[in-house]
């Protein structure tokens, strides 16, 4: 399991933004504490599956290449 620190802000329009320094624009928001903290633990997950995605792009033109999933 990895673990992030997440920055919490009250927005004007009462809304609470979760925002994980760490990734660079993985920002989220919810009704509540509890639905924003859910909701970046998805953000999370969708930035660093897309990051992922990209390196694989990278890698794709080396021939010899062969994929390893692990899991963190």
């Amino acid at each position: 399991m990895m673990m992030f620190h997440i920055m919490l802000e009250h927005a004007e329009d009462g809304w609470i933004v979760a925002e994980c320094p760490a990734l660079p624009g993985c920002v989220s928001q919810g009704k509540n504490e509890e639905e924003a903290l859910e909701n970046i633990k998805e953000a999370i997950t969708a930035w660093l599956w897309a990051e992922d995605q990209k390196a694989m792009e990278g890698l794709s033109c080396k021939p010899d290449y062969q994929p390893i999933v692990v899991a963190v």
